[in-house]
């Protein structure tokens, strides 16, 4: 009991205890490999948001026709499909076969990293102002988080047309079309901000898996530094203050993300900070 107490103590200072397997404190090798993980996660879910939301969009409007059953092929696809055989297979294709992208790391090897001010090389290079490194690190992180985001573009897609369909299907639409507005306007300034909001908790809980998915997925099938190669070592070493601090980081994120979709819920409607408003 007291050692429990003595660890939830020294986490409210920052204090995630110290590697068994180096010496090191955790939370300074969290810093070192962490920003890798949400480098991919971040990553992934852009361009989950980018496609998803445009083809969920496509597929509502369209509905019943060719493009809508192409949207609900590919989401469905894309949520039963293995993302450790859909990483396999990627690696196989344009790194094996292609020869288009890279297979692993986050640079090549030749190339030293940029000065470290935020952990993301992408971020990082733009503010050395490195174009070299730039585009070589996003050719790297293309491979990872276009397989990490076609396991979850499908869900987005799947919910932002379940949520437009029904605004789509409201009197304020009808209302709007009888006035004379143009239909991609009402589309996009009417029914897209209202069919945002309940799709607002599925993406933050896809973000809090991305985070998961980035650590396990880029270890196994897609190596690089990162996170998950970190926990894997220290589990294999039975290395357990750095495996409860990886957890307790992890958690914590989890609740950022909710707090944050409560934030935006706000930000989008603001009638819900009243109560509903009248």
């Amino acid at each position: 009991m007291y050692s429990f107490t003595r660890y939830v103590s020294d986490l409210f200072h920052g204090d995630l205890g110290t590697s068994i397997r180096t010496g090191r404190p955790v939370l300074e090798e969290l810093r070192i490999f962490f920003p890798a993980t949400l480098e991919l996660a971040f990553g992934a879910l852009l361009l989950a948001l980018l496609i998803g939301i445009p083809l969920g969009i496509l597929s509502a409007v369209w509905r019943n026709r060719w493009l809508d059953h192409l949207v609900r092929i590919m989401a469905i696809t894309g949520i039963s499909t293995p993302a450790f055989w859909l990483g396999l297979g990627v690696i196989v294709l344009f790194y094996g076969h292609l020869q288009i992208l890279p297979g692993g790391g986050r640079l090549d090897d030749w190339l030293d990293p940029p000065t470290h001010v935020t952990g993301f090389y992408l971020l990082d290079a733009l503010l050395e102002g490195n174009g070299e490194v730039f585009f070589n690190a996003l050719q790297h992180l293309i491979l990872p988080a276009l397989t990490l985001a076609f396991v979850h573009l499908g869900i987005v897609a799947r919910q932002i047309r379940s949520a437009m369909l029904e605004q789509l299907s409201e009197d304020y639409i009808r209302t709007a079309r009888a006035s004379g507005l143009p239909g991609w306007y009402i589309v996009l300034c009417y029914a897209l901000p209202n069919a945002l909001i309940p799709s607002i908790t599925v993406l933050g809980l896809a973000l809090g898996d991305l985070l998961y998915g980035a650590s396990a997925h880029r270890n196994r099938f897609l190596p690089g530094p990162g996170n998950g190669a970190w926990v894997v070592t220290s589990i294999q070493a039975l290395d357990f203050p750095a495996v409860m601090g990886f957890a307790v980081v992890v958690s914590f994120a989890y609740v950022l993300v909710n707090l944050v979709v409560d934030l935006l819920y706000l930000w989008i409607d603001p009638r819900i900070g009243r109560g509903g408003g009248e």
